[in-house]
């Protein structure tokens, strides 16, 4: 891993794979970090040159005070491609990576080639409950909201076959810093590209929705799909289906971007 500094901003990231190689960008969901990526980056590696990062706020990047914005998120998003030279890219992200997607797709179009948009919408509802999570990060951490949160992130059967995965995902949860949390929870909540999308630039994108996925649920991803014209894509996973799934997850990216 290496550490950019940007500004005030500090960036953790791994950049692998051929030099001469596409370009394809990773953007994790809230609450995980750069390491949900690591088997889908070891089946892509042949294929492509592979960047994953840590968001503000998360893993080993910067945790300045919040509430954080989509403006700020997709800045230090386009930050990064700046500071490595990368002019354009293949762009996927999962969840709030997915809403960082599509704020590129609205704000930079030109530093994208083609965009998947996994387990994510272009809305996430509701108001009052993003605050009340806020207001449970505050008061007792993340490691609060795990019960919660991991069923919804992986099915049952992932976790009884995959117990050591399981615990994997369950101390990043743990592990995830309340500050920076709660900021992304701020960003996610005030977020809103439904009314924006059908005017966006016209580029090729895949919506990645997973038939378990309890807190983005197939009719959401297929309404973003409508909204984007983007070709629709099923895994029989849940929230994180880049780790329930990696293979699949890895086949669809191949397919699409090759």
């Amino acid at each position: 891993m290496s550490r950019l500094q940007i500004g005030p901003a500090e960036i953790n990231f791994v950049l692998s794979g051929p030099e001469d190689a596409p370009v394809l960008v990773l953007a994790h969901p809230l609450g995980a970090d750069l390491s949900v990526w690591t088997e889908v980056s070891t089946l892509l590696a042949d294929r492509f040159q592979i960047l994953a990062f840590d968001a503000r706020g998360h893993g080993a990047s910067w945790k300045p005070p919040g509430p954080y914005t989509l403006d700020e998120l997709g800045g230090d998003f386009l930050a990064l491609l700046d500071a490595l030279a990368i002019a354009r890219a293949h762009v996927c992200g999962l969840s709030m990576g997915g809403l960082i997607g599509q704020w590129l797709l609205l704000h930079a179009p030109q530093r994208l080639e083609k965009l998947v948009l996994a387990n994510t919408a272009a809305h996430l509802p509701d108001t009052d409950a993003w605050n009340a999570r806020i207001a449970a990060v505050a008061e007792s951490g993340v490691k609060a909201l795990r019960p919660a949160i991991l069923p919804r992130w992986l099915s049952e059967g992932f976790c009884a076959a995959h117990p050591e995965v399981a615990a994997k995902i369950s101390d990043l949860l743990d592990g995830c810093d309340a500050g920076g949390y709660s900021g992304c929870c701020a960003a996610l909540r005030d977020a809103d590209f439904r009314e924006k999308l059908p005017g966006a630039a016209k580029k090729e994108i895949l919506v990645i929705v997973g038939e378990a996925d309890g807190s983005t649920p197939p009719p959401m991803g297929e309404d973003l799909a409508s909204l984007t014209g983007a070709r629709l894509a099923r895994l029989n996973a849940a929230h994180l289906s880049c780790v329930e799934d990696a293979k699949g997850f890895a086949a669809r990216l191949r397919a699409f971007l090759s």
